[in-house]
């Protein structure tokens, strides 16, 4: 002013704290005082070129109050709880991941020593695919932080994830290529693809879960995201077992080969099925507008030892460790349990886990009806915990003869796996709060501990699969505790007590409470 050159300083004022025209009006006077005691303490020199534009007329009061209301008007917006579709796009965006990924933990093992390679050498594979997806899962996050694009990566991994799928299941590509077929070969082929495979998938899964903190800031609707995501996680598992128990009931097995051509068109099917969803999560769910905004601003981003040093993100990270052994290692040793321990029929292998994912189906959808709280969040997760003990005791003392409950146990295990899952995700959105610039490495390093994880822990069960004794001599009315009934039982009822334990002892802050403005069930 006065012919000196000015510069510009905004007031920026918190949304949560200034609630009138007459507590902003206070804020600018108080901060216009500060400015005059500093300008008093400035010689003459020293305040030229350095005035701040500050006015009292109407006309630029008016421009401050509006910008003001704008960003009340924008925060409250985004705290409003999301719609029905809002809440549908979001939640088909993992179904590619899903399907894929059940026919991973559930068929992998059984198709690697069906064709012939020994439980060791399939426990290398599958540990080969966990450890490129743990490694993959920071590295993601971190570029996710700091670039933002959610979209552009699930896209990408979604991509991977469909075109080296069919090479994990459609046989070995380098024997093929060489003309060999020795074990080693196989073992390395098959672990090549299956690390491809789990590059793409983690890509896919830290952009698709860290979005949920930048979509809203409603922590209901978060909750509710997580949900629903869930609950089409259920649907693609659905989806796996009724492909696979048409294709093991029309599509013959005896020799390798066969057996290969059975699990090739498993995994077309699958990607055809969960690439569709994968389209309509693109065409109905926009890139998040909160990360797009923390980028114009310009926000700092929030640094690894930030997360490091609280308590909650050690304990939301067991918790979800945990809950991902209970789920993963369940998975993967059902099929084994259910045929070579209660000698079911070939088609148990899909009935079993289909009716523990329409059950976890059923229980997800009714759980987005729910006001969240910090403390329904872990009330929830211990029933859950707590059902998955009563269900491990259960597998491990069932006799063969009375195979057939386990139909019943199924339903237990659906019920228990949707509520240990779905609060176990809502706590590391309250985790996560309202630090979006460091959200994707929070679920990037939990899933990277996650993958680690579980992946040394199948491949030393796997490796003392030969170690199990010989079934079929003994007697039905007992229950001989053979590798896959520990498996199955007992390191799911385990990590599920102590996943309990932890979260009694978390301190969790209570989430804004905001009922769905469309439930899903309405």
């Amino acid at each position: 002013m006065h012919g000196e050159a000015t510069s510009t300083y905004y007031i920026i004022c918190d949304s949560e704290t200034v609630n009138s025209s007459t507590e902003m009006e206070a804020a600018f006077k108080v901060f216009n005082k500060r400015w005059q005691w500093r300008k008093k303490q400035r010689s003459r020199k020293q305040q030229k070129g350095f005035s701040l534009l500050v006015s009292h007329s109407s006309k630029h009061r008016q421009n401050f109050y509006s910008t003001m209301v704008n960003h009340i008007e924008d925060d409250e917006s985004l705290t409003k709880p999301l719609g029905r579709c809002s809440v549908f796009y979001y939640g088909v965006g993992h179904m590619l991941n899903d399907i894929t990924s059940a026919c991973w933990f559930t068929y992998l093992l059984v198709f690697l020593t069906d064709i012939g390679l020994s439980p060791s050498d399939a426990a290398v594979v599958m540990l080969s695919g966990q450890v490129a997806d743990g490694l993959t899962t920071v590295f993601a996050g971190e570029l996710i932080d700091r670039f933002g694009h959610f979209k552009v990566w699930h896209l990408s991994g979604s991509v991977l994830v469909g075109v080296s799928f069919s090479s994990v299941f459609g046989g070995c590509l380098p024997c093929k290529i060489i003309g060999s077929n020795s074990a080693m070969l196989q073992t390395i082929g098959y672990s090549v693809f299956a690390a491809i495979f789990n590059v793409g998938w983690a890509a896919t899964q830290v952009s698709h879960m860290s979005m949920v903190n930048c979509i809203t800031l409603n922590s209901t609707s978060r909750v509710v995201l997580a949900s629903c995501r869930n609950a089409f996680t259920m649907i693609a598992n659905l989806s796996l077992y009724a492909v696979a128990f048409v294709v093991f009931n029309v599509v013959g097995a005896g020799t390798p080969a066969a057996v290969e051509n059975q699990y090739r068109w498993i995994a077309y099917i699958s990607i055809f099925i969960g690439s569709c969803f994968v389209v309509v999560f693109a065409l109905g769910t926009k890139e998040p507008r909160l990360k797009l905004e923390a980028h114009v601003k310009g926000y700092v981003r929030i640094s690894w030892m930030y997360w490091f040093k609280k308590i909650l993100y050690h304990q939301v990270a067991l918790v979800y460790v945990l809950t991902r052994l209970v789920t993963n290692v369940s998975q993967a040793f059902l099929a084994f349990y259910v045929i070579d321990d209660l000698q079911m029929s070939l088609s148990s292998k899909a009935l079993v886990p289909a009716i523990i994912f329409i059950c976890s189906f059923v229980v997800s959808v009714l759980l987005q009806e729910i006001k969240w709280t910090s403390q329904r969040l872990k009330g929830f997760y211990t029933a859950g915990g707590l059902l998955w003990v009563l269900c491990g005791i259960g597998i491990l003392l069932l006799p063969r003869n009375m195979n057939a409950f386990m139909y019943i146990l199924s339903v237990f295990i659906g019920i228990a796996n949707a509520l240990i899952m779905v609060t176990g995700v809502g706590m590391q959105s309250v985790l996560v709060g309202r630090d979006l610039n460091g959200c994707a490495f929070v679920y990037g390093s939990l899933s990277f501990m996650d993958k680690m994880i579980c992946g040394v822990a199948l491949f030393i069960l796997e490796s003392y699969q030969t170690s199990s004794p010989e079934l079929h001599n003994c007697s039905p009315r007992y229950s001989v505790f053979s590798l896959n009934r520990y498996a199955l039982g007992l390191v799911p009822a385990v990590c599920a007590l102590l996943g309990v334990i932890v979260t009694c002892s978390m301190n969790l802050q209570t989430p804004t409470l905001v009922p769905l403005e469309e439930p899903l069930l309405g």
